[in-house]
């Protein structure tokens, strides 16, 4: 199982970090063991003093596939959750600097919470989704599929170029506007459609 996570893929957040708004998907990976699963609480790491949340709607890959038509990706999955990229700004923003990769900031243990799933058939179209995020009771971020600059099936069709995707991988479709920083108190909760799914303790 493979966490794939898409960058910049809303406009407004693209524009909050100061980075181009890209004319394609732009991804990148978790291992496994960035899963923080069943409302587990986050242990806030030593070697970072800035470490942000980004919520994001997730879909689970069902079946085997490469090189998908974007006309065919809307079978390819069948659940979504929403979770939460957690991301150390501090050590990816000297990693840009050097033009290294990312994954220290990004691949970190428990770096990807993860609500349960739920059907994609709950829902009119997945084109269409809200979801928001709260923080000690505050909304801090509020989102709609969309306003997506790639949806999912793009997103599919572009990255089965590169990867198989295979049964139980996840794709973390990228996040809003509003990220911030996380402290040692923080609660955190995160919806869809006005749903509670997921609360994160800082620990």
């Amino acid at each position: 199982m493979k966490i794939i996570c898409i960058g910049r893929n809303y406009v407004m957040h693209a524009k909050e970090l100061n980075n181009p708004v890209p004319e394609k998907p732009v991804f990148f990976m978790k291992p496994e063991t960035a899963l923080l699963l069943k409302n587990r609480p986050f242990f806030h790491p030593d070697f970072s003093s800035d470490i942000h949340y980004e919520v994001e709607l997730v879909f689970r890959i069902n079946k085997v596939g490469k090189h998908i038509q974007e006309k065919f990706a809307h079978t390819y999955y069948d659940k979504i959750a929403i979770g939460i990229d957690l991301t150390a700004r501090d050590i990816q923003a000297e990693c840009k600097s050097k033009g290294l990769p990312w994954e220290p900031a990004k691949a970190f243990d428990s770096s990807a919470p993860l609500s349960e799933f739920i059907s994609v058939d709950d829902f009119e179209s997945v084109k269409d989704i809200s979801f928001s995020l709260k923080k000690d009771g505050v909304e801090v971020q509020h989102g709609n599929s969309a306003d997506m600059l790639f949806d999912i099936d793009r997103i599919i069709a572009y990255v089965s170029q590169f990867v198989t995707l295979k049964i139980g991988d996840l794709i973390y479709t990228g996040t809003p506007a509003g990220v911030g920083k996380i402290a040692v108190g923080d609660q955190f909760e995160a919806f869809i459609e006005g749903k509670s799914m997921l609360k994160m303790r800082v620990k």
